[in-house]
């Protein structure tokens, strides 16, 4: 009848992670803005993708504090291209990282990068670049 179907999120964390307070917050804030949440946890960049291919995932955002982001989400892109969805796909990242990466992470392919970011912030990004790619 004319409904939406909602924004579907698969949310993860790089291997070796141990912080899981970030995933769990975004979480919950973008449930609350009316979006499906699939929560990973801990994942290797082609499990990532692989499960936003299964999930049909609108979005894909990773939680990362201990380092590594550039070399894993290369990897991340790579995975992505294989199976197809790099182009149609909002990519996402937050945590901590050197603010001086932000602009290598988004030259990658991530339409967001955030060290910290309020819900409207988040939903804002989600909402611009799933419209910028001709969606919903």
């Amino acid at each position: 009848m004319g409904d939406k179907r909602k924004i579907k999120v698969v949310l993860a964390q790089f291997p070796l992670e141990t912080h899981s307070r970030g995933i769990i917050t975004v979480a919950g804030m973008l449930r609350d803005a009316g979006m499906e949440i699939v929560v990973m946890g801990n994942a290797l960049p082609e499990e990532i993708i692989e499960v936003a291919v299964q999930e049909y995932a609108d979005v894909v955002g990773i939680s990362t504090y201990c380092g590594g982001e550039l070399a894993l989400s290369r990897a991340l892109f790579e995975a992505s291209k294989k199976r197809g969805i790099q182009d149609g796909t909002v990519f996402l990242i937050g945590g901590i990282f050197p603010p001086k990466n932000i602009p290598k992470l988004k030259e990658i392919g991530f339409q967001g990068a955030f060290l910290s970011a309020t819900k409207e912030d988040i939903v804002s990004c989600i909402e611009t670049a799933i419209a910028a790619k001709g969606r919903k």
